[in-house]
């Protein structure tokens, strides 16, 4: 694991996450407590407000005020308001005539005097509010008083002081803080909890470095002509680079798709979905030759699903079997020269010792056993190409100690375009037959390979029958897939090819192939008869 990585600013990613959140509980706790104490504080006041005023009314509405205030005398008017104050809670009932002059008060020094303010209720009606009085900042109630006619003959003032109402709504407002520490709390541990799944998921990369990634993994991906495709656990494509794309014929619209979804069953499949790792496997996909590797993914314990890496090789084996082409040209040139030069010492032989009769009959006795073998293929396969391949290989395999021989049953009639592929698909046959005789059999054996051709109204059957080692049991089925081989791979050069060519071509005429386990390889090609002009 990489050590932890800095931000730019001195902090990861998810210090600077978690601080965000912490900011955003805070202000958003600060100015929900703001808030709601400004709307408590406002209740509270109009609370207080009516209490007061309900205070005033009551003590109004007594007798012994209400005659103080008829007949100028105040001397009973200061205790009863303190009575009344102590009984109530209320911190000052103020009674005044209609001239605003004061005939009770907290302090004794201002009975007597006027008030500043106007009196209010001698337009008989009750009055709230806050009141900035001598005794500082209160919630005020103030009720008329009324004499014997029905007249306003004075006022009742009673209040609570801001004290009260402050230690009230200090009570409430504590009980707040601590919900909204419990909350700002629980809202950290989360963001917390949340931060470190993110770093988590990020493998604890910032977001320059996640951003550099990416630039870099796109010109990377998009650059190289290997092509790279990533499945994620459940088997979907995750990631597909152009390459990939052109090689497996997909879209950028099939990301997210299952693999099983887009491409159809096949050796390709298997290995984009398949479990553990490999390393290049040999598949085939229309007609190219890709040499495929795959490796598991997998990060702090969790399975991230798999890489596979895809390289074209057709250019590379089209140009290895053109080779093997020229060379098993040349060996049968060479074999044809070391033949032709036999035959030449015998005839200087022949002539030298003056024996011309003898030298024309071996002569003649030659020309028919070269010509006759092409002749006798030539009057039941209708095509040169499949002729010329044949010889071909029989002259290579007198040249390497295989004792070769083709049987036509029937008559096979090919044009050109069908030609191109039996051609291909006998050559490959041929070839590994004689690979599988050569210096596999004991000296009481001949290393022998038969050919067999027949066509029918319907279908081409091609044996190809060996004297080798065969097929191991249970593997005739594994045999097709690219990569197989019995054949020790050559330096920079892929087995397994021949086979699983020729397969894909029976697979697109719309044949089968059939083999046989055991000692003594046999290969059954069955394929339709190919109309004129199509092209497999």
């Amino acid at each position: 694991m990489p050590g932890p990585r800095w931000s730019r600013g001195g902090r990861t990613l998810s210090a600077r996450l978690l601080v965000g959140h912490i900011g955003v509980l805070l202000l958003a706790g600060l100015i929900g407590f703001f808030l709601w104490a400004r709307a408590a504080r406002g209740e509270l006041d109009d609370q207080y407000e009516q209490r007061a005023l309900a205070i005033a009314e009551a003590a109004a509405s007594s007798p012994q005020i209400r005659s103080a205030l008829a007949t100028g005398q105040p001397a009973a008017v200061q205790s009863l308001a303190q009575d009344i104050a102590r009984s109530t809670g209320a911190s000052y009932v103020v009674v005044m005539d209609r001239n605003g002059v004061r005939y009770s008060h907290p302090t004794p020094e201002l009975i007597g005097r006027p008030v500043e303010e106007p009196v209010v209720a001698l337009d008989g009606r009750q009055h709230m509010g806050i009141d900035l009085g001598s005794l500082g900042r209160s919630a005020n109630g103030k009720a008329p008083v009324f004499g014997p006619g029905g007249s306003v003959i004075g006022e009742v003032s009673a209040g609570v002081v801001e004290t009260e109402i402050a230690s009230k709504a200090g009570d409430e407002l504590t009980s707040l803080a601590i919900y909204l520490a419990v909350a700002i709390a629980v809202g950290v541990g989360a963001a917390t909890l949340l931060t470190r799944q993110l770093k988590r998921q990020t493998f604890g990369l910032e977001l320059d470095e996640i951003a550099a990634l990416l630039q870099e993994r796109e010109a990377t991906l998009h650059g190289i002509r290997e092509g790279v495709v990533a499945i994620d656990p459940r088997g979907r494509f995750s990631l597909v680079n152009d390459q990939a794309h052109h090689l497996l014929g997909t879209t950028p619209g099939d990301l997210g798709r299952a693999v099983a979804d887009v491409l159809p069953d096949g050796d390709l499949r298997e290995l984009l979905t398949g479990g553990g790792e490999a390393t290049d496997q040999l598949v085939l996909r229309d007609g190219r030759f890709l040499v495929a590797s795959r490796m598991r993914v997998t990060h702090g314990g969790r399975d991230l699903g798999s890489v596979v890496t895809l390289r074209d090789r057709t250019e590379l084996e089209g140009a290895l079997r053109e080779l093997d082409e020229v060379r098993s040209l040349t060996d049968a040139l060479r074999a044809q020269q070391h033949e032709f030069s036999n035959r030449m010492h015998v005839m200087s032989g022949l002539l030298e010792m003056r024996r011309y009769h003898e030298a024309i009959g071996y002569a003649t006795e030659i020309e028919g056993a070269t010509s006759g073998l092409a002749a006798e293929l030539e009057s039941t396969i209708e095509n040169p190409r499949v002729v010329a391949l044949l010889v071909a290989k029989m002259t290579v395999a007198r040249e390497r100690g295989v004792a070769m021989a083709v049987d036509t049953a029937s008559r096979v009639v090919l044009d050109d375009v069908a030609a191109d592929a039996v051609v291909s698909i006998l050559g490959n046959l041929i070839d590994n037959a004689i690979d599988a005789v050569t210096g596999s059999v004991t000296s009481k054996e001949v290393p022998a390979v038969s050919v067999r051709l027949a066509q029918g109204s319907r279908e081409l059957v091609i044996d190809v029958v060996d004297t080798g080692p065969g097929i191991p049991a249970g593997m005739g089925g594994s045999i097709f897939t690219g990569g197989w081989s019995t054949k020790t791979a050559a330096e920079g050069r892929a087995r397994g090819i021949g086979l699983a060519l020729v397969r894909q071509l029976v697979d697109q005429l719309g044949g089968a192939v059939e083999v046989r386990e055991g000692k003594g390889a046999r290969f059954r090609v069955s394929i339709p008869c190919v109309p004129a002009g199509a092209r497999p």
